[in-house]
This record gives C-alpha cells, structure tokens and sequence, in this order.
C-alpha cells in the first residue's frame, strides 16, 4: 500500500512517496521504501527524483545551512555530484541541479534567506519523521574546527588587536628615548656639612 509524506512551508511543499518495507515487519503508516519524491515551490519549477537525489539535497543542504548560521558560508557539492549549493554572486544561495538524464542541462535556483529556511523546514521535517522508517545516509553533525571559527572574523579584524599592541610598545618606547636622564649628583645623604648644619 503506497504511503505519502507531505511537509508544508510557506514557499515550498514537499512530498515523499513510498511503501512499508514488509521484509523487515513494517506495515501501516511507516514508510521504509521510497520510490519517489517532489519538491514544488512557489513560483519555480517542480522538482523530482529517486532517493538517491533526496539524499543528496539533503547531504548539502543541510550542512550548509549548519555553516551559515555559524558564520561561515561555504560551498557544498561538487561535480559530478548531483546537488551543489553555495552562497550566490549576487547574493542569496545558488542551488545547482545536475540531471541523471543524459544531454540535460543543470538546473540554477538562486534562492532567499526565507526560501532556504524553508527548504531546510521541510528536509527536517521528513528527516525527524517517525514514519520514515529508513536509515538516512547522512553526516554527523561535527564542531567547527578552530581554523574555520578564526575565518569567521575579517583578516584586517584578526590582526587589529595584535599591531595596535606592537604599536602602543612601540610608541612607550619611543616616549621613553625621550625623556632625559638624570644629571649626576650628589645624593640628599651627602650634602656638605654647612648645608647640614642650617
């Protein structure tokens, strides 16, 4: 008996298809076999695929939402990987489609802020689903290291606090060349003796 998921967001619906995997004892609602899915949204082409291509939206997706939130925008997906999302030229996020179908052309969204996190609403929304009873092939959410934690601050901002360090040394230095030295003489303990006796 064919099951259907259906995760709504304002400007993208998504829609899972599927059967009970009955090898493993699944039956009813559950969903352990999907056979199709469809990503319709407001204004753009419908999107469809197998599950490999799920996935796949799902394996750059994801993270790369975890890494804009974090400050630190990069590219996910490469050639000949199906799905490639980064920030966009103008700005935005471009999503890339790349077709299994010979002599079809990739695909480019250029995507919003509110289209992303809807985007992402909805791929959360199956991934968390009790009813889709299949391992999903997907990474572990893993720290950022430190080198891209240090990227997230502008270079010019990362060497501020250091140089105007070096400058404050340099400028007391500088201010302490200046200052002249004490004349040699005699110490309040060896005034001569008349002085003494006044």
């Amino acid at each position: 008996m064919k099951q259907v998921l259906q995760f709504d967001q304002l400007s993208c619906r998504l829609k899972v298809e599927g059967l009970p995997d009955v090898s493993v004892g699944q039956s009813g609602q559950n969903l352990g076999i999907i056979t199709g899915w469809s990503l319709a949204w407001a204004g753009r082409p419908e999107l469809e695929g197998r599950k490999e291509h799920l996935l796949a939206l799902m394996q750059v997706v994801l993270p790369y939402a975890r890494y804009l939130i974090s400050g630190v925008p990069r590219r996910f997906g490469a050639e000949p990987e199906p799905v490639e999302i980064g920030p966009g030229p103008e700005g935005g996020h471009g999503l890339l489609l790349r077709s299994s179908q010979p002599d079809t052309l990739p695909l480019q969204l250029n995507l919003d802020d509110a289209e992303l996190a809807d985007l992402v609403r909805v791929l959360d929304q199956l991934r968390l689903d009790s009813r889709l009873q299949l391992p999903l092939e997907l990474p572990e959410p893993m720290p950022l290291k430190g080198r891209e934690l240090l990227e997230r601050r502008p270079l010019a901002q990362r060497l501020a606090a250091p140089l105007a360090g070096l400058l404050a040394v340099a400028v007391a230095s500088g201010l302490g060349l200046l200052i002249p030295e004490p004349k040699p003489g005699l110490e309040p303990t060896q005034r001569p003796a008349a002085a003494q006796a006044k």
